[in-house]
């Protein structure tokens, strides 16, 4: 598992291509998962993709990919924005997260501009479109690499 990178998504994720397109785009949630799966294994890792609506759901995905995998991509939709369990559930985590936003959040309705997940992220995307998943993947190879380089000890 330490070479599988889990990209988590929130409620409404997976209207994806359908929601305000707007705002978010025309790509699905597949498309979003197929360019994710082929940055991965650019870089030789595998990748875990997961979408729920529900809560609990993410919140037992991100305790399964806490300690052993590569890291975890979340973008935790409106749950960013709300959920103490699920910061609560990031703060357990030995491996680097990314949180990942396809719209800038900081121009938007003033309560997306507090993120619980934030709290616990390593790094933050926002306003990339969904290419800051792909970004995020890369990021997650990147650190890695650097830890191997770095030996045992290094730093989520």
């Amino acid at each position: 598992m330490d070479t599988t990178i889990l990209v988590l998504n929130g409620p409404n994720l997976n209207l994806l291509g359908k929601r305000q397109p707007e705002i978010y785009g025309s790509e699905t949630l597949a498309d979003v998962e197929a360019r994710c799966r082929a940055e991965a294994a650019r870089f030789g890792l595998g990748l875990a993709f997961h979408q729920s609506n529900a809560e609990h759901a993410l919140i037992d995905l991100i305790q399964a990919y806490r300690v052993g995998s590569a890291g975890i991509v979340l973008n935790a939709g409106a749950y960013t924005h709300t959920s103490i369990a699920i910061l609560d559930a990031l703060n357990t985590c030995e491996v680097p997260i990314v949180e990942c936003h396809i719209s800038n959040v900081h121009r938007r309705e003033a309560f997306r501009h507090h993120s619980y997940v934030s709290l616990a992220a390593t790094a933050v995307m926002a306003g990339f479109g969904t290419h800051g998943y792909v970004l995020a993947v890369r990021h997650l190879a990147h650190l890695r690499a650097a830890a191997r380089v770095a030996g045992p000890g290094g730093s989520r």
